[in-house]
């Protein structure tokens, strides 16, 4: 099951299911108590605007987590998981279309497999991490190295505006394989292509790691790193990021 969050054509936030059939459907069927908050109606992909399938207080990143990707970084792979975190400004929905910041000389894309959390976690241990696991997403990864590569907390080179496109949807685990496919298009080319098992550290480890220092709460997002492939944006590129079973992510870019 993939869960979407959209706005439907009279202006109105629902919740539902993205289905597999041919046109991409979406079916309203949030309920709150057993009953249903709306009727349930089926609307086409192009007939909606698709929200960010969550609205995270903060969401959590992980650096270097793919060996290929450190090393086109010249970096060592570490030896406990690189965390940053990217602020809820950075969130940014499907099909959005994404001004990125001025002046900048480059701006990457990272294409990510994100977690969604379900509910309050805090000291999670790698046995229990998948209980706290709501579902899969897209991330990508936005990076404006000018600045990152000047600065040690990042907050100019991954914190600023729509940094985070995320979505379309949240897949239940179980759809999502083990080995799930992670891949980046721009413009039609591939330009990124790993997969889930080529993490250096695990989801569970992940959510073991992080729940010692910080609780994560409901609808919070982990995004798990990127493999090698990034690569500069420009004016005018429509970045896609697909991952195995969840499907894919979709954005324009202006660079002002």
């Amino acid at each position: 099951m993939r869960l979407v969050r959209f706005r439907d054509p009279a202006g109105n936030v629902r919740r539902g299911e993205w289905t597999d059939t041919p046109g991409e459907e979406i079916v309203s069927r949030e309920s709150y108590g057993g009953r249903l908050a709306f009727d349930s109606e089926t609307f086409a992909e192009d007939d909606v605007d698709v929200l960010p399938p969550s609205d995270p207080s903060k969401i959590v990143c992980v650096g270097l987590n793919y060996a290929d990707h450190a090393a086109e970084r010249d970096k060592e792979i570490p030896d406990r998981p690189m965390l940053f975190l990217k602020t809820p400004n950075t969130v940014a929905a499907h099909r959005e279309a994404i001004t990125l910041p001025a002046g900048k000389k480059r701006v990457d894309h990272e294409a990510e497999l994100a977690v969604v959390i379900s509910e309050r976690a805090r000291n999670v241990s790698r046995e229990s991490a998948m209980d706290v696991v709501r579902g899969f997403t897209c991330l990508n990864d936005v990076s404006n190295r000018d600045d990152q590569d000047r600065e040690q907390n990042w907050v100019r080179g991954k914190a600023f505006d729509k940094a985070a496109p995320i979505g379309p949807v949240i897949a239940k685990p179980e759809v999502v394989p083990d080995d799930a496919a992670v891949r980046l298009r721009v413009n039609g080319d591939l330009r990124q292509e790993s997969s889930r098992d080529q993490f250096i550290f695990t989801v569970p480890a992940l959510i073991e790691e992080i729940t010692q220092y910080m609780t994560l709460e409901p609808g919070d997002v982990i995004s798990t790193g990127t493999p090698s492939g990034v690569g500069p944006i420009t004016d005018g590129d429509r970045v896609e990021v697909e991952v195995e079973g969840v499907g894919t992510l979709s954005n324009t870019f202006r660079v002002p």
